[in-house]
């Protein structure tokens, strides 16, 4: 039974670093030229636009789509009553530019900035002249999905979930370690959302990768017969490292312009958005042992470690990767 459960992780370890080791992405973003796109309020509802792109690049392919009820002709948009608020779209950028910073100035209230890319084209705008329901459903909306994106997306914080997992095993001992971690990372991410804390990214997501590789060491202490920290003190250990990839959601925060008075809501939405990918992917996994209990398979020996030094070798990969970041000159 033992070599079924460690064939099944094996098997998950192995997609998941297939799938992060052929996506540079997880490791540094793509260093590409920027355009910026202002959107400055004339009087309410009606907006004069701008682009701020370097000559060489040019913005007459970009497809740039705004919410249905505004009407664009560049530089003018109108947007009437119901205000500036729903999707942006930006595609077709190529390959010269990659990355559009939309910047919206509304005659009162605080400037927003919102970032597009080309594996991220839609931004949503929220409470420019909006009526205040719409704004809080638009709110909803949009952080609760952008929450689940960014868990399911996030392989290293998945691949520490799953080490988590096979450490502590099911019932209510992987009930209150899981608990722990979420307790944790909404802790930071609240803290670091409100700027009560603060830590260069580049640096926090090698740590973020060290992480991960600490549980694959505890991983095999525990199949050499050992007790590590994590067997030990789960809760103390997931609570802990929860700290840390909280303020790493935090990043996902940052370049998003909301407005202080609705940080507070935007903070809540996205975190039950990271709440529900993680506990579909707790229950994806345990679905995934429960089927494999009824297969009858042979592990041979040397197969059984096979998921610890995965996750370890991974998490290395990520963490010199984003190293040579942190020390990058540009």
């Amino acid at each position: 039974m033992r070599a079924i459960q460690h064939l099944r992780l094996a098997l998950l370890a192995l997609m998941l670093a297939l799938a992060v080791l052929i996506r540079p992405s997880a490791v540094s973003a793509h260093e590409a030229a920027m355009g910026v796109l202002e959107f400055r309020e004339v009087r309410p509802g009606a907006f004069v636009g701008r682009w701020s792109i370097e000559p060489s690049i040019g913005a007459s392919r970009v497809d740039l789509r705004v919410p249905p009820h505004c009407f664009l002709r560049l530089p003018e948009m109108n947007c009437g009553a119901k205000g500036l608020v729903g999707p942006i779209t930006i595609t077709n950028l190529g390959s010269n530019m990659s990355v559009v910073l939309i910047k919206v100035i509304p005659i009162e209230g605080e400037p927003r900035s919102y970032t597009i890319s080309t594996a991220n084209p839609v931004v949503s705008v929220l409470g420019i002249g909006a009526p205040t329901l719409e704004v809080w459903l638009e709110l909803a909306r949009t952080y609760v999905n952008y929450g689940i994106d960014h868990i399911l997306l996030g392989a290293d914080h998945l691949l520490f979930v799953l080490g988590l997992i096979w450490i502590v095993g099911g019932g209510w001992r992987l009930v209150k370690t899981i608990t722990a971690f979420t307790i944790g990372h909404s802790a930071s991410l609240a803290a670091a959302a409100f700027g009560l804390i603060g830590v260069p990214e580049r640096p926090l997501n090698a740590c973020i990768a060290l992480s991960i590789a600490f549980v694959g060491v505890e991983i095999v202490k525990q199949q050499r017969g050992e007790i590590g920290l994590t067997a030990r003190y789960p809760w103390i250990v997931a609570f802990s490292f929860g700290l840390v990839h909280g303020i790493g959601f935090a990043s996902a925060l940052a370049g998003l312009g909301l407005e202080r008075r609705l940080l507070p809501a935007a903070l809540l939405f996205f975190n039950v958005g990271v709440e529900i990918g993680q506990l579909a992917f707790v229950l994806l996994v345990l679905a995934l042992i429960w089927a494999h209990r009824r297969l009858d398979a042979v592990v041979p020996r040397w197969g059984e470690a096979l998921p610890a030094y995965l996750i370890g070798s991974v998490s290395m990969f990520w963490f010199f990767g984003r190293l040579v970041r942190v020390f990058a000159v540009i």
